[in-house]
């Protein structure tokens, strides 16, 4: 199928409008997040990630994985669950049509957005914060430079680089004393 998700690495990267479309609904978007952050789950985890019945989320699965952004994960040792997992580690969306993507493009900027807000703040509003060496690592930066069109993806392939050198995406890959967190890079002309 032509409009099936390419590989870039170890990213999926989304250039057909029609599957860049299909992550335009929340619930597919809720179990995206959870997929992509590593997670393995079954259609029936999914559900309650994404607040549907087993058999509406099959239906979203089953769409997802059509436009190769989901797959089936390897079957439980007793073979009945078959769970679902991302088709990557990161999700691109590359269209050479960008009016066609927008509203998809924008669920995901709000969702990815919500989230690092979401999680920041409850960082921030936990009382127990001071008793482990987080306190000085969790950061929120910002700021303003002017760059050329070179300079910023000079940038933006610095922080991909960076992040490569911490590969492990899933909870398998954990290593003691491990917190999951949340990386957000964001740069965005603003004149």
């Amino acid at each position: 199928m032509s409009g099936v998700a390419k590989r870039n690495g170890k990213q999926v990267v989304l250039s057909d409008p029609r599957a860049i479309k299909a992550l335009a609904h929340p619930a597919r978007l809720a179990v995206i997040d959870e997929l992509f952050a590593g997670r393995e789950l079954t259609a029936t985890e999914c559900a309650q990630v994404a607040g549907l019945s087993p058999s509406a989320m099959s239906y979203h699965l089953r769409a997802l994985e059509k436009w190769g952004i989901v797959e089936r994960a390897d079957a439980s040792s007793d073979g009945r669950e078959r769970p679902w997992r991302a088709a990557g580690e990161g999700l691109t969306i590359d269209s050479a049509e960008p009016h066609a993507s927008a509203a998809a493009e924008s669920a995901m900027v709000t969702r990815l957005l919500d989230h690092a807000r979401r999680d920041l703040l409850d960082w921030l509003a936990r009382d127990d914060r001071d008793e482990d060496g987080w306190r000085d690592i969790t950061m929120l930066s910002g700021g303003g430079r002017w760059l050329t069109d070179d300079e910023a993806e000079e940038l933006a392939e610095a922080f991909n680089a960076l992040l490569e050198k911490y590969p492990r995406t899933s909870t398998s890959e954990r290593p003691p004393g491990a917190r999951r967190v949340r990386v957000t890079f964001v740069m965005v002309p603003t004149d």
